[in-house]
């Protein structure tokens, strides 16, 4: 408790920011998250009983050297703005595709890619699979395939297609930035031919999924999610009254009631998600519920995501984390989200333990 004349610290609230995120801030943070900014291929550390990870690791050096030369189309990001016609087409894939479960080290090795490329940051980009969908909302598709096309390499993580109209979309860009000469490099918990299963009838857009395959060279990591191998389990969640002393004690956390900040994500779009988390050092929750719907589910993990970009601690009370998300949607489409979202809170969760005191 504070002394006398000593002022009290009010907590931040995720609940009251819904913050406008410009286009073109969108284009300049098109880079690998704070959580990745300086990991190399040296520093990835392959579990010796999964030879794939390895072999990634020598497979994606390599085509980080490929890509050693100047981009066909030459430009860069003076071209964003005005029409330049692209070289012919080439032929064979133009990208790999890491596919894997969660916690294998997927994005640590995209971005060791992205930094490995010998590009200025301008000429490459890294986002996720929805981030991607966003740049096209806020530019346009045609600005956006100007934009892309003057890079060297596009990285995209966590590569998910969650409805047709996104497939066709991104499917057309890759195509057409594939065209202008850019390299491609993603992530998935999907293998390309198998993009949609579970989620919708596969076979209504299965023509553009097989034409996104063909773009890259499938590369398969296999293994433990590292964020849990030899660590200790994830602490159990605090009471309210713990974590509301904590978010008072702790310079630039937030503060809020769980459902309230399920109801809010529902009022701001998903590509806002990171800037709504700028300046915060620590995110507190009291009465954690599982929640009620698969819309709300899917806003929760994207923002668990720009979280754990972040390296945000999160520290809750209420249900523990690996029971928000029901045994129904456990076992559906969106499964492998969900438990990315599972990992990565709990390992956050494991971050805040420093924020209780002793």
């Amino acid at each position: 408790m504070p002394g006398q004349g000593e002022a009290v610290r009010q907590p931040l609230a995720l609940t009251s920011r819904a913050p406008h995120v410009p286009a073109d801030r969108l284009v300049a943070e098109m880079v690998p998250p704070p959580r990745f900014g300086s990991v190399q291929f040296d520093n990835y550390i392959p579990d010796p009983n999964q030879p794939s990870q390895a072999e990634a690791v020598t497979v994606l050096s390599g085509f980080a050297a490929g890509l050693g030369g100047e981009n066909a189309s030459g430009a860069g990001r003076r071209r964003w703005f005005r029409r330049e016609a692209g070289p012919a087409a080439p032929t064979g894939p133009r990208g790999v595709y890491l596919d894997g479960g969660y916690g294998v080290g997927k994005t640590h090795l995209l971005a060791s890619l992205w930094h490995a490329t010998a590009a200025p940051p301008e000429r490459k980009a890294f986002g996720t699979f929805v981030e991607l969908t966003n740049l096209v909302g806020a530019l346009g598709f045609q600005q956006t395939v100007q934009t892309l096309s003057g890079h060297k390499l596009l990285c995209i993580d966590e590569f998910e297609l969650d409805d047709p109209g996104d497939t066709v979309l991104v499917s057309t860009l890759l195509g057409k930035l594939v065209d202008a000469g850019v390299a491609l490099a993603a992530t998935s918990n999907t293998l390309p031919g198998k993009l949609g299963e579970g989620r919708f009838a596969a076979a209504d857009f299965l023509r553009e999924i097989q034409g996104l395959s063909a773009h890259f060279r499938p590369l398969r990591i296999d293994g433990e999610d590292y964020r849990h191998r030899g660590l200790p389990q994830a602490p159990a969640p605090y009471d309210d009254a713990t974590v509301e002393r904590a978010a008072h004690a702790t310079e630039g956390a937030s503060l809020d009631a769980f459902p309230a900040l399920l109801d809010h994500l529902s009022k701001v779009h998903p590509s806002r998600y990171g800037a709504m988390c700028d300046g915060v050092r620590a995110v507190c929750l009291t009465g954690v519920e599982p929640v009620p719907d698969q819309s709300t589910a899917l806003r929760l993990v994207v923002l668990a995501d720009r979280l754990y970009d972040r390296e945000v601690p999160v520290l809750a009370a209420g249900r523990p984390f690996d029971e928000l998300f029901s045994e129904e949607m456990l076992n559906g489409g969106y499964r492998k989200k969900y438990f990315r979202a599972i990992s990565r809170l709990t390992a956050l969760a494991r971050d805040a333990k420093s924020l209780v005191a002793v």
